[in-house]
């Protein structure tokens, strides 16, 4: 099944190597920025590496979330809230939202393997709270390498979703399924997503010690 998918911050790192596997997948991406030309280029650039029959374009964020079946938020933690604020009117009711967001220390010039607190448990439920009420929020995808995503290999890594709509829960597990080697947890209600949210500061962590840009996580002894 194809659908529209408008990524929010498909300019930086992870949204442009999700842009990139669903591309080549064949869903309809739409490629968001604050700077619909910087979009342009960045679809430009994936459609060079998709092929002719790839349906990927750049556009401003707002304009790229109006219609979209789909709308996934890969912004810094900073941009979050503000982000969200100014798109509101953008989602159309029914519209599934998923958050790839992580409350990095960064966001205040902290470090990258730490976490900041978030009032409303985690960066999903604040999405929850800033989104219409018409729009369904799943938290996925936190842990998967955006260097591994802008390569040709498998991509070693599972994705935790969490959500509290189980529509939600089964497209962010077919858009999983569509990265070679990523395989769609069931992490449980939205709620969970502040214990994923931070596993991603301690892969962080793994890779700055290890010095690689590609550790992932694996649940074993599942029956899939």
């Amino acid at each position: 099944m194809s659908r529209t998918i408008a990524i929010v911050g498909g300019t930086g790192p992870e949204g442009m190597g999700l842009a990139l596997r669903w591309a080549r997948a064949g869903e309809v991406i739409r490629i968001g920025s604050r700077d619909a030309q910087r979009a342009a280029e960045a679809a430009s650039q994936i459609s060079a590496r998709t092929g002719a029959s790839a349906q990927v374009t750049g556009m401003e964020n707002a304009a790229a979330v109006s219609g979209a079946d789909v709308v996934v938020l890969a912004v810094p933690f900073s941009a979050h809230a503000a982000t969200l604020k100014g798109l509101k009117t953008s989602f159309r009711p029914g519209t599934i939202l998923i958050d790839t967001t992580v409350p990095l220390a960064t966001a205040v010039g902290g470090s990258p393997t730490k976490t900041l607190g978030v009032w409303q448990g985690s960066v999903a439920q604040q999405a929850a709270e800033l989104v219409p009420k018409e729009v369904i929020v799943a938290a996925a995808f936190h842990q998967v390498s955006a260097v591994l995503l802008d390569s040709d290999k498998d991509v070693d890594c599972d994705s935790i979703i969490c959500t509290d709509d189980e529509r939600a829960r089964q497209v962010a597990s077919e858009l999983a399924a569509k990265i070679p080697g990523v395989r769609a947890i069931n992490g449980g209600r939205l709620e969970n997503a502040r214990i994923v949210e931070q596993i991603t500061a301690v892969l962080i962590a793994i890779n700055i010690k290890y010095k690689v840009h590609s550790a992932g996580l694996r649940i074993t002894g599942l029956p899939i």
